[in-house]
């Protein structure tokens, strides 16, 4: 069977593959990425293809035989590795964050064979907040996602459910006619942002974010004017967050520094500022996959679904895309978030805000996922009811690291080779490191040529989670490379560029600093906003 290769989430795939034959080109066909001068029909494909791009940063690597890819799948979600010390709302910025930059749109069975010329980039590959605003509301298609003033976007109501009254602009828009799943859908221009509740009430807050500073606008400017001005302090406190808060929780804040300080090495280093960004597949596929292992099994949700009671499965159930909002139309008030239980609000400035049991901490960054993400529901991918339990297509890990095979993504040992050509200082992972890690996944199973295959040529996700765990939990070394990289590519080549805007200084937060915490305190109206049910 042939599904969508892409449409696919940073975490549950939105469409996905399910053939999981590995077939396709032979390994020696030339890429057209690589190999600029290769003929034929995937050549003249990338000819016609859309201007957004994936590419290359490394070489080619090989396929991973399949066996080997299930035994390493297989230990990967054995359970997560403990919590680490990063707000488990992070993890779902970075979802959001990831659909802002990467949609591969491809049709292709999971293992065929695929060049990155070959793959269809569905997101503009920049910071742009395409995912919140679309083309904007002078552009047809988009202004479904906005008032009638062409100012604020759309928000939507809430369904009482017992004590938990209606709320207005606490859920996202959802329109539709005919059924009641296509009435459930959310108005937003990336459905995958309704894959689960957490990242659905993200894309809210983003969205009421937005339609707070164009309410501290002069109402008297032209609605375009006022939308620019909207949108360009939005995109800019954005980028301001990313490089100052989230990068430097998930990469080693030294290597983030160097990079904004001193400009690229591998991704695109000598690019027009303001042309448009490609998006690396050693980001997409793998270095950004990071978030994968920070999901917990359960969350501390809010006063009505406290600690313990807050099942992944139940952030699937009540979106629309992941699941069916409890087989209701609206989201139900008794499942907003809490978001003092979500991020550190008094570390962040905010004291007062502490939730009851303090804050979620996601799950540390390693090599292990916890283990529902074994047993994907089949509809997060596509997949059909009749995939049964503990079935390899459901296991994400073992999603993952095929799709890379598919690629012939380079190995952690290729890149450790290409970043030191380019001048980069990283020191490579040691067989004991590869193979043991430090709490990670277990391949003391794999048998004595699997563990010389996976010491000589390391699945790239695995050998940047591998780097995470040996060290202090972030990414380091080649991952951290790739992933603040091209944090700053796609940032130089947004329309509106903290880069290009030096002198930039937050206005909505804290003096000069602005968090996630900042963020939502001020998009949500302060300490009633962020936990909207109330109580302790």
């Amino acid at each position: 069977m042939t599904a969508r290769h892409g449409s696919e989430s940073f975490f549950i795939e939105g469409e996905g593959l399910v053939n999981t034959q590995v077939g396709g080109r032979s390994g020696d066909e030339p890429d057209p990425v690589t190999d600029p001068g290769a003929a034929g029909p995937v050549a003249k494909r990338a000819d016609a293809a859309p201007p957004f791009r994936f590419s290359r940063v490394g070489p080619r690597g090989r396929t991973v035989p399949e066996p080997l890819t299930l035994a390493i799948a297989d230990a990967m979600t054995k359970g997560g590795g403990g919590v680490g010390d990063i707000p488990a709302g992070y993890t779902y910025l970075g979802q959001f964050i990831d659909h802002d930059l990467t949609m591969d749109a491809t049709s292709v069975a999971l293992g065929t064979d695929i060049s990155p010329a070959e793959l269809l980039q569905g997101r503009s590959p920049t910071l742009d907040l395409d995912s919140l605003y679309g083309a904007g509301p002078a552009d047809a298609e988009s202004a479904k996602f906005y008032e009638p003033d062409g100012v604020h976007l759309r928000t939507g109501d809430t369904i009482r459910f017992g004590p938990d009254r209606a709320k207005v602009a606490h859920d996202l828009p959802r329109v539709g006619t005919g059924n009641r799943r296509a009435r459930r859908k959310a108005l937003i221009p990336d459905p995958r942002n309704d894959e689960n509740l957490i990242v659905a009430q993200t894309h809210l807050a983003m969205i009421r974010f937005h339609n707070r500073v164009a309410d501290k606008l002069p109402a008297a400017l032209p609605p375009a004017q006022r939308f620019r001005r909207a949108r360009r302090s939005v995109t800019l406190h954005y980028h301001w967050l990313l490089r100052h808060d989230y990068l430097a929780r998930v990469v080693d804040p030294a290597l983030v520094d160097d990079v904004f300080a001193n400009g690229r090495k591998v991704v695109q280093p000598n690019a027009d500022p303001t042309s448009l960004p490609t998006m690396p597949v050693e980001f997409s596929v793998a270095a950004f996959r990071l978030g994968h292992s920070m999901i917990r099994p359960v969350y501390d949700w809010n006063r009505r679904f406290p600690k313990g009671i807050g099942f992944l499965d139940y952030m699937f159930q009540f979106s629309a895309l992941g699941g069916d909002l409890g087989g209701e139309d609206r989201l139900i008030s008794n499942w907003l978030a809490d978001w003092r239980r979500m991020y550190d609000f008094p570390t962040g400035g905010h004291p007062g805000l502490a939730g009851p049991d303090g804050f979620n901490r996601a799950q540390r960054i390693d090599s292990l996922l916890t283990d529902p993400l074994k047993n994907l529901p089949p509809s997060t991918f596509g997949g059909g009811a009749g995939i049964p339990f503990d079935d390899r297509r459901r296991n994400l890990a073992f999603r993952n690291l095929t799709r890379a095979s598919m690629l012939r993504l380079a190995s952690g040992q290729q890149m450790v080779a290409k970043l030191r050509a380019e001048g980069v200082t990283v020191r490579p992972l040691t067989r004991a490191q590869i193979l043991r890690g430090s709490g990670g996944a277990d391949l003391s199973g794999l048998t004595a040529a699997q563990k010389d295959a996976v010491v000589a040529r390391t699945p790239l996700w695995l050998y940047v989670l591998r780097e995470a765990e040996t060290g202090d939990g972030r990414l380091r070394g080649v991952g951290g490379r790739i992933v603040a990289e091209t944090f700053h590519r796609a940032m130089e080549g947004s329309r509106f560029s903290l880069l290009r805007n030096p002198g930039f200084t937050p206005v909505h937060g804290r003096g000069t600093t602005f968090e996630m915490t900042d963020l939502l305190f001020f998009a949500l109206g302060g300490k009633t906003g962020v936990n909207p049910l109330g109580g302790a």
